[in-house]
């Protein structure tokens, strides 16, 4: 194991002794259900409905709700969801952006989701989304024991789930940690992790110069995955230009999320990991404080 890399994970996990992992209560469209149980075994016990999408078992519509609403919907029960949470760490070159808190952040919030889980009495494994999506080795034990993470992929997320389709657990909960600095529809990437899961979030980390760009002047732009170097100059247009496509692509991840029932919050990674105080992903519904 690299030591910063160790430290990063240690630290992480001992900020996750606070907190658990924050299931909403409500079925989301699209997903198999979110409320977990801590039970192992299986039951029959009623949970509650969710609207029929194709595919679905027909003996399993609810008749009763459709005579009263005339729209079709299924009945959960509370053996279709797991308590097993897959934590999935994006890989790519971006998420180690130098001189800046990045990828302290990214996995000290691996670690923290492992330790979160644990505190629900959940499993969990993590993965890391390189070239392709792999377990990361030890990835089901404490965080200090993970083997191998490496932050060279030149790939987004989407293009490494569809290289070598991840084996998560089916009904899990699923917490993609990324920038998401990919192009295409998010659609595709939540498409591929709302598929079987309980519940599905995202966690977009973003580094201060993520969020802007330096001052007007002459700047020279090093592409850290691709290896790309650019001079440039950026001027007051390109930095609002910058500005107004970074606030399009949350709002098509953010559109896109709604669509699939995913939950989805934006970190910034100076900002948490002095004090690893997660009051925004608290609020948000994806952590709760122990």
């Amino acid at each position: 194991m690299n030591e910063t890399f160790g430290r990063y994970l240690l630290d992480g996990q001992r900020a996750g002794t606070r907190y658990g992992i924050a299931i909403p209560h409500t079925i989301q469209r699209g997903l198999f259900g979110n409320e977990l149980s801590n039970r192992s075994g299986s039951s029959l016990e009623f949970m509650d409905h969710r609207e029929y999408v194709v595919g679905d078992d027909l003996r399993r519509i609810d008749w009763s709700a459709f005579a009263r609403s005339d729209k079709l919907s299924i009945k959960l029960f509370r053996d279709e969801v797991n308590s097993h949470v897959d934590i999935i760490l994006d890989c790519s070159g971006s998420m180690a952006l130098e001189n800046t808190a990045k990828l302290r952040a990214s996995l000290g919030l691996a670690a923290l989701f492992s330790q979160a889980a644990a505190n629900c009495d959940y499993t969990f494994t993590a993965w890391q989304a390189g070239d392709t999506c792999l377990k990361i080795a030890n990835g089901a034990d404490r965080p200090v024991l993970w083997e191998g993470i490496s932050f060279e992929s030149s790939v987004g997320c989407e293009e490494s789930f569809r290289k070598s389709v991840p084996a998560w657990r089916r009904r899990s909960i699923r917490v993609l940690l990324s920038d998401l600095f990919w192009m295409g529809d998010p659609s595709a990437t939540l498409g591929i992790l709302a598929d079987g899961a309980s519940a599905v979030f995202i966690i977009q980390i973003l580094a201060e110069r993520d969020l802007n760009l330096p001052r007007p002047g002459n700047i020279r732009l090093h592409d850290c995955e691709t290896g790309r170097v650019e001079d440039m100059f950026v001027d007051t247009v390109a930095r609002e230009q910058y500005r107004r496509n970074l606030a399009n692509h949350q709002h098509n991840w953010n559109r896109a999320c709604r669509r699939f029932g995913a939950v989805i919050a934006t970190v910034v990674a100076e900002r948490i990991v002095e004090q690893w105080a997660l009051d925004d992903l608290v609020l948000g519904g994806v952590l709760k404080v122990l």
